[in-house]
Order: structure tokens, then sequence, then C-alpha cells
């Protein structure tokens, strides 16, 4: 079996220890940092995500802090979003792209107090990107990586458990919207968010010094409910449609192809990288579109999952049309089904494309995501 070696390049997350001992298997690297994976139960942990409630270390989500007198004009700059109407305690899906609106990174932007806001970014070196911008734009900010790793709790039984913790006031919290507060004095930010369609929240730990307090405690205050260890769910997450982005993106793919078209806000008075691109994509529509891919064939069985190490071709007859980056056993489906980007006109086509799997071609039927 394939080991990660550990090194001081590889950091351990602040729950590494609670994580551990609650049985972790597999792991991955993501943002610089080890990234648990499954707990060795990979049906337990989707049933539990869809049926009850689930913590996931995901401290591997890091924080861009962005703050100083400039701060508002750097973040407008960098999203292609209007953000004029932002409120502290308020959370937006983003995109962020380059002068040719190419996507760099899908984070959910956090507008906090005293003038600070948090980029929390997917697996790329966003801070490394908002300080040039910043230097070669003579913003005056500041531009660092704080003390903060998220612990998500998710599931339909997510928010009994975080009323009991935090009070029954969470329960009116808007998605993406969070409070700044405490538990047990530990410091933390209270998001209503999370990687799944299935309901849930992350609590920002501000104190890394106390990560394993505070999964000891969320794990105490969940056994009521059947809390139980899991990791941001590959099944879930392609039957719900959620871009991974860095996976489901190709290098030169700007938001439209990458289904984000509604975060982007071509026609606003504000000035941000890649509007003139973007405006372009706009007006004359993407070449490319993300899809789902139903598969011939039924489900056996949730373990039959098929990783894909890398993207596979998706083609029309001989042609290459696009490229297959995700595909599961759906057990709510009782289909093989996939994410995938393909030529737009072969989506407006309705065409039946092909797809290797490892047992050979097989062919598929493009339909809308989310699956469900």
């Amino acid at each position: 079996m394939l080991k990660i070696t550990a090194t001081p390049r590889i950091r351990r997350s602040p729950f590494h220890d609670a994580v551990v001992a609650a049985g972790v298997t597999d792991a991955t690297v993501y943002n610089k940092m080890l990234m648990p994976t499954s707990y060795g139960d990979l049906e337990a942990e989707y049933r539990r995500l869809l049926e009850g409630v689930a913590m996931w270390d995901v401290s591997c989500q890091r924080q861009v802090q962005i703050s100083g007198p400039h701060a508002d004009d750097l973040v407008q700059y960098v999203t292609a979003r209007d953000l004029s109407s932002m409120k502290v305690g308020q959370g937006k899906y983003v995109a962020m792209c380059d002068h040719e609106g190419v996507l760099l990174n899908d984070p959910i932007l956090m507008k906090l107090s005293g003038g600070r806001y948090w980029f929390s970014i997917a697996d790329s070196d966003v801070l490394l990107w908002c300080r040039a911008v910043a230097f070669e734009r003579d913003f005056e900010v500041s531009i660092t990586e704080p003390d903060v790793s998220p612990l998500a709790v998710q599931g339909p039984l997510a928010v009994d458990l975080i009323a009991d913790l935090f009070g029954d006031h969470v329960r009116a919290l808007k998605y993406f919207w969070f409070v700044e507060t405490e538990l047990d004095s530990i410091p933390l930010t209270l998001c209503r968010s999370g990687w799944s369609k299935q309901g849930g929240f992350e609590l920002f730990l501000q104190d890394g010094s106390r990560g394993v307090e505070l999964w000891d405690t969320v794990a105490a205050a969940g056994e009521r409910y059947g809390v139980g260890p899991g990791a941001p769910n590959h099944i879930e997450r392609v039957e719900s449609g959620l871009l991974a982005w860095g996976g489901d993106n190709t290098p030169g793919s700007n938001p439209f192809e990458c289904g984000l078209g509604r975060f982007v806000d071509v026609d606003c008075e504000a000035d941000y990288i890649g509007k003139s691109a973007l405006q372009k994509v706009a007006a004359e529509g993407p070449e490319r579109l993300l899809v789902g891919l139903i598969l011939e064939d039924a489900a056996d069985s949730i373990a039959d999952a098929w990783p894909l190490e890398q993207r596979t071709a998706v083609r029309v007859g001989e042609c290459q049309v696009g490229t297959l980056s995700a595909v599961v056993e759906s057990p709510r489906l009782g289909r093989t089904i996939g994410i995938a980007q393909i030529a737009r006109e072969v989506v407006e086509a309705g065409a039946t494309v092909i797809v290797e799997s490892p047992q050979g071609a097989r062919a598929a039927e493009i339909t809308e995501l989310p699956f469900i």
C-alpha cells in the first residue's frame, strides 16, 4: 500500500490526535495539510451524513485574512461578485479569477468584525495571489493565514446538536451567515455552511492548541444523536453536484464552465480582475459545461465507487469532447453517475457519449446537475 511520508511541509491539524483516536484510516494532502478522507467504513460514513450527524476535520480549508485600510478594495478587486451590500456576519460563495477569467479558486468569503475578511479557500495558494495583487495595486492591507481551523458538523441532525451546544438562536442562522462566539471559552466562529447538501455548520476554531478539546466537546454532546467521524463525502458530493475545485475544472476553466455563472456579476459597477473576459464569456456563452453523466449498467454496491486518479476522456465517436472527473455508484439512485466537463454543443445536442471505465468503454447519458 502506498503511504504518505510525513515531512515538515505537510502540516497536521489541531484535531489530529482526536482524529487518530477516532480511527482514521485514509488521508490525502490538501492545502499542504493532512486531510482525513475515511475512517474505514465508507458506507457507514455515507449513511451517517444522510440520516444523522457526522464530524469532519476540515482544518485544511485554510483562511486567508485580509485587513487594513484598503481591505474592502482588495477583496472586491479579486472577487468576481458584487460585494457592495455585504454585511458583517455574512458569507458569500465567490469566484476568484485571473485576468483571462480563468477560475483560480471558489472560496467562501466571510466579512468579520474589525474590518477583516476571510477567504475560506479550496486547495491553491490564494494567499500568494492576494499578496501579489496588493503589492502591484499599492493596496494598504495586511494579508495573513490566521490560526483558524474549521471543524464541520454535517447531516440532518446537525442543527439539533449545534443548538444544544450554542442555543436555539442558531436555528435561525441563514446559510453562509455566521456569528463570532466561543464554546467553553474556546474562541471560534460558527458558520452555517459545509461541503454537503445535507445541512450543517462549521466551527472555525481560533486557538489551535484546543483542537482536541473542541472535538471531544462536540463528540460528547453528539452522543445522543449518534454522531460519528467522517469526511467530505465523495459519493454525496457527486449526487449533490458540488464542484471540487482542482478536480472537476480543468486548468483553463472559467466560472461559467464550472457551473458558477450565477455567482459572477458581470454587470455590476465594481471593477475586478477578469471582468472584461467574463463579460465576453457571458455574452457568447461558455465553450464547455459542467454536467452529470449516467453511465450504462446499474450500481451493485457502495463499495464499488470508481476512484479516478486522473481525468478520463469523454468521446463522441473518435472525437474527445470533454473529461470525466468523478464517478461513483449512487446508492440513492441505484446507478453509476459522474461529473464531467463537456463541449457545450454536445450537451445542447443531447448526444450519448462514451467514457472509458476500468471494464472498458461505456455509454453515458448527459444530464443536468445536481442528480439529487
